[in-house]
């Protein structure tokens, strides 16, 4: 006790105070680090196999004989490689007719899908940057036109193609081909978003013209835009198959899809030959082309999202 009567307590000793603990999970986590997901993870293994699966096993069976198809397992190799026999024997077989159903198949896509691009950059870049009047009207036109597949317009196709007289000519696999609902509304939404409008209007007040203005200024803005309507357009017009096989009976005038398929026909007709390692080695060659275009294209693709990641 003090001289002022006060009563004074000990003082405690300091205890150490408590130090947090980090949880186990967190600790070794890197701030920028994603969380991993164990089944997302495992349901994209599923998607990566679902895709190559099919490849491999065309590629593994493109490999083997006629009849080391029917007496080996699908996804091994044989004991003979016989892909370059293969490929050669594709070439030459029933006088080098798939060498034309190959360039059939191009004229439609240069033509069919160059042309439909060309279309639907025309008609994108016109309604997303001019008003006219009518304007929802074709708007609701266009979405109308995407929900409703192809198949249920081949058939009227064709009896409109028949009556002028269009049907077994390229024409009739060519002018249905330039129509893209979906190539269209792609560009129209993409043409909004890509090409400022006060862009176009200092090029108006500097004197540029209408169509120097879209050579010139939109449209090496609307490149990555135009690359995803362009290999739309040409893998579809590349996989079609339902329209040239009602259009066109004359076997000069296939494209690949319908070719192959009359290849692979002729096991169940009377006294046809089954080739079926020419339709599996045909149906090979058949994809290099549109795998080449993509990595060939993916480069636009890349440009167009570095150019977005730093727009204002």
């Amino acid at each position: 006790m003090t001289a002022t009567g006060t009563t004074v307590t000990p003082s405690s000793p300091s205890l150490p105070r408590p130090v947090p603990r980090t949880p186990r999970l967190l600790r070794h986590r890197s701030p920028g680090r994603p969380r991993r997901s164990v089944l997302l993870t495992v349901l994209t293994s599923l998607v990566v196999l679902y895709t190559l699966v099919p490849l491999a096993w065309l590629f593994i069976n493109a490999t083997k004989t006629q009849p080391k198809l029917l007496d080996s397992f699908g996804l091994w190799f044989s004991g003979h490689f016989a892909l370059w026999d293969n490929i050669r024997e594709t070439f030459t077989y029933n006088d080098h007719i798939f060498v034309r159903w190959l360039l059939n198949t191009l004229l439609y896509v240069v033509a069919g899908a160059g042309g439909a691009t060309f279309l639907a950059v025309l008609g994108g870049y016109g309604l997303a940057k001019f008003d006219f009047p009518g304007k929802r009207g074709v708007f609701a036109v266009v979405i109308g036109a995407v929900a409703v597949p192809g198949t249920a317009l081949a058939v009227p196709t064709f009896l409109m193609f028949s009556k002028v007289g269009l049907t077994n000519t390229p024409w009739a696999v060519i002018i249905p081909s330039l129509i893209s609902p979906f190539g269209l509304y792609l560009m129209w939404v993409f043409a909004s978003e890509a090409i400022p409008d006060e862009l176009l209007e200092a090029a108006r007040v500097d004197g540029s013209g209408e169509i120097r203005t879209f050579f010139r200024i939109s449209l090496p803005l609307l490149a990555p835009g135009i690359v995803t309507v362009l290999l739309f357009t040409m893998v579809a017009t590349w996989n079609n198959y339902f329209l040239p096989l009602i259009m066109i009976k004359d076997p000069d005038w296939y494209p690949l899809t319908v070719g192959l398929n009359a290849w692979n026909a002729q096991a169940s007709t009377v006294g046809g030959q089954p080739v079926f390692h020419l339709v599996i080695t045909g149906s090979l060659l058949t994809i290099v082309p549109l795998i080449a275009a993509f990595l060939l294209l993916q480069r636009y693709w890349q440009s167009g999202l570095a150019a977005g990641s730093v727009k204002e």
